[in-house]
């Protein structure tokens, strides 16, 4: 009975023995295939016991796929992220490039007839700011002239008295002076003074009407600028215009890059007329006043003579009758 037990414990012992010598080789043959990156095939010899190798390889399958699946999202994400960038990059490749609309640019592409339009339109603008700075100086200078002459005669008492107060020079009040001497003269021997002095006045008035006419040359065009230059940049604007609408039904879009630059070229032609226009009417209203004060001057100097003229016929008519008294 001892001999079995005996046998039997040593027959287990061999058998362990021999379970314990080729389990490693066992280990190593399944793990080899397994580990494809360095860092674990360095790894595996590390491991100092045998029975942890087949836990440690077993959950490999396992784990492999559940790496993997995340990747495959992440993989089909990256064409759903690049897709509107791609979009948007041909959306913006494809749009029209909004050109610059400066006032220069605007006028170079401008039609040929709304180029005539504000070209003629600028011009008049320029006409207008010429007619202030030379009628702002004629009529100050006319003024200052005439002020002085006025002032000189004032206290002359007869005709040849202001003409030798004003001298040689050239002006609205040596014209009166002269008007009267010309008409005393040529009607001397008559004896009725109220004719001379209707027949003198007859001649102030033409010589006014000739100084009112004078004055006011430029205001005419000033007027004309000022009530035709809206309605002339208003034809440029609906031509153009006109032109657009045309330029929108060849190319089939309404997209602003191609709409907005025609209207704004036709615009500018109305921003041009109102340019030219405001100015002309302002300042035709000031030299309307101005003009105003200036022939209130003017009727001064032709009272002025008149009555030099009366006082000139009185004195002659008086020494007449003194000698006839004598």
């Amino acid at each position: 009975m001892k001999t079995t037990t005996f046998q039997a414990s040593l027959a287990a012992a061999v058998l362990l023995a021999a379970t314990w010598l080729a389990s490693p080789v066992s280990a190593q043959t399944q793990t080899q295939p397994a580990a494809p990156a360095p860092a674990q095939s360095k790894a595996q010899p590390a491991a100092p016991a045998p029975a942890a190798a087949p836990s440690a390889t077993a959950p490999a399958p396992v784990t492999a796929p559940v790496a993997a699946a995340p990747a495959a999202p992440t993989a089909a994400a990256a064409p759903t992220a690049t897709a509107p960038a791609a979009a948007k990059s041909e959306a913006v490749s494809t749009a029209p490039a909004m050109k610059e609309l400066s006032p220069w640019v605007m006028f170079m592409s401008a039609d040929v007839i709304v180029k005539a339009v504000m070209i003629g339109l600028a011009f008049a603008s320029l006409m207008t700011w010429t007619v202030l700075i030379a009628k702002s100086i004629e009529l100050s200078v006319a003024s200052a002239k005439l002020r002085s002459a006025l002032k000189k005669v004032s206290e002359a008492r007869s005709l040849a008295e202001a003409q030798m107060a004003l001298g040689s020079k050239e002006g609205i009040l040596p014209s009166f002076l002269a008007a009267a001497l010309r008409e005393a003269r040529m009607s001397a021997g008559l004896s009725s003074d109220v004719g001379i002095k209707e027949r003198a006045a007859s001649s102030f008035q033409e010589i006014v009407r000739a100084e009112a006419r004078r004055i006011r040359i430029g205001m005419g065009v000033l007027a004309t600028i000022g009530s035709t230059s809206p309605f002339v940049g208003l034809f440029g604007t609906v031509w153009g215009i006109m032109n657009s609408f045309i330029g929108i039904s060849k190319s089939q879009t309404t997209n602003l890059a191609v709409v907005a630059p025609g209207i704004a070229e036709a615009l500018l032609a109305t921003a041009i007329g109102l340019v030219a226009a405001i100015p002309a009417v302002i300042i035709y209203n000031h030299f309307s006043r101005v003009t105003k004060g200036y022939l209130e001057l003017v009727s001064r100097a032709s009272g002025a003579a008149g009555r030099l003229l009366s006082r000139d016929l009185d004195r002659s008519h008086g020494s007449v009758h003194s000698r006839a008294a004598e």
